[in-house]
Parts: C-alpha cells; sequence; structure tokens
C-alpha cells in the first residue's frame, strides 16, 4: 500500500503510515513510516523524518533518521542531520548537517590492515 502526497498537496502535522509514502507535494511536522519514502524532486518537507528506507531528490528541512538505506540523487537537498546503516550520495546531492552511520558489527565489516592486498610494495 502507498500514500502518495500530489505536488498541489500541502500536509500538516504528524504524519505516520504502515506502508510507503511517496511525496511531491509539501510536508510540515512529522514523517514517519514503516516502509519506504521517496521524496520526488520539487517537493519540499519541513519536518523531521523517520522511515526504514528512502530515496530524495527533494528537498527535505528536519533530520532524518533512517533504518537501512538513505539514496540522495543530483537533486537531491537535505538541510539537517542523518541517521542511517548505509548513504548512497551523487554528485550534485547537497547534505548540510552531519550523517552518523551505524558503527556496529552488524552494520558494516572493515577490512583489517592489508586484508585482500598484496603487502609487496612496486619496485621491491
Amino acid at each position: 500500500m502507498e500514500t502518495i502526497v500530489g505536488p498541489s498537496v500541502k500536509v500538516e502535522g504528524e504524519f505516520v503510515s504502515e506502508g510507503n509514502i511517496v511525496i511531491e507535494g509539501q510536508v510540515s511536522g512529522t514523517v514517519k513510516t514503516a516502509k519506504h519514502l521517496r521524496v520526488e524532486e520539487g517537493a519540499k518537507i519541513n519536518a523531521n523524518v523517520g522511515a526504514e528506507s528512502a530515496l530524495v531528490s527533494g528537498e527535505v528541512h528536519g533530520n532524518m533518521k533512517i533504518n537501512s538505506t538513505l539514496e540522495m540523487t543530483p537533486t537531491a537537498k537535505i538541510y539537517g542531520d542523518v541517521e542511517t546503516k548505509t548513504i548512497i550520495v551523487a554528485a550534485g546531492a547537497i547534505l548540510h548537517g552531519r550523517c552518523l552511520m551505524d558503527e556496529s558489527e552488524k552494520g558494516r565489516k572493515v577490512k583489517g590492515k592489508n586484508e585482500g592486498y598484496d603487502e609487496q610494495t612496486p619496485n621491491s
């Protein structure tokens, strides 16, 4: 199930959904979904946002807490702090705020020093 806020629609207050949300218009207050949030190009959010995953092509003024993946397209603008496990930022996107990523072992795996690389240096 998907909730769509059309380009001519303005929503104010607490906007909560168990399904996917697509925002093409304007929302202010709070936006929360247990699933995917899509902010279309030309859309504007003045709210704190919570979602499982998000694709942003429009403008967000507020903090975002995304449980899995946040993807920012070239037209995306986020003015606020972001907390997520994975972030994908396209060239041209703007993120003006702090980005906090999950540092747990479940959130990422970091290779040890020189793991997977030949330890010899060129000309040795």
